[in-house]
């Protein structure tokens, strides 16, 4: 099992070496950089095509995996995030609100689980509570108003959790 969970180390040693090079200016190290980097793509792609389902499970609870928040940072312009349910609270663990996507206006809306310890349990591990699926209803609903689309950030952790609310939701529109 252990030699299971390094899978990623001979990726890990040549994005060390390829920065150890970053520092010399020298055509040399540049064209051994260049040739790091193309074996270093092959290598992502032989390792990554054939993970075991439980490597694929490291992979996914890796504590570097982008969060809904970073997709937003990287993907999107003028996020401005909707607080409340306009019943009862804020939830944290979900993110929800309006921004630019390539130039059109859209409505994001996805869970966020947090970085750091004190963060996490703001957010309260990711697992929404009632208030931030009301949260994300109000979203979608501003959204369909303004025919707006929605991106969305959804852990597959959540999704029997998020059926569940959504078929009470349902019954109760």
């Amino acid at each position: 099992m252990a030699e299971e969970d390094n899978f990623e180390q001979p990726i890990i040693e040549i994005e060390r070496r390829i920065e150890e090079l970053s520092g010399f200016s020298d055509d040399a190290k540049q064209r051994e950089i260049q040739r790091l980097q193309q074996r270093l793509s092959e290598l992502r792609r032989e390792i990554y095509s054939r993970l075991t389902p439980w490597q694929k499970t490291l992979v996914a609870r890796h504590p570097r995996r982008p969060y809904t928040l970073d997709y937003i940072q990287h993907l999107c312009t003028d996020f401005v995030e909707v607080h409340g349910d306009r019943k009862f609270a804020d939830d944290p663990a979900i993110v929800a609100g309006f921004a630019f996507f390539l130039g059109h206006a859209i409505a994001v809306i996805g869970h966020q689980k947090g970085r750091d310890t004190k963060e996490k349990v703001r957010r309260n591990f990711g697992m929404p509570r009632p208030e931030g699926y009301r949260k994300a209803l109000r979203v979608m609903r501003i959204a369909e108003k303004f025919r707006r689309p929605i991106l969305t950030s959804w852990s597959a952790g959540k999704a029997e959790a998020a059926a569940r609310w959504a078929s009470q939701s349902a019954t109760s529109c």
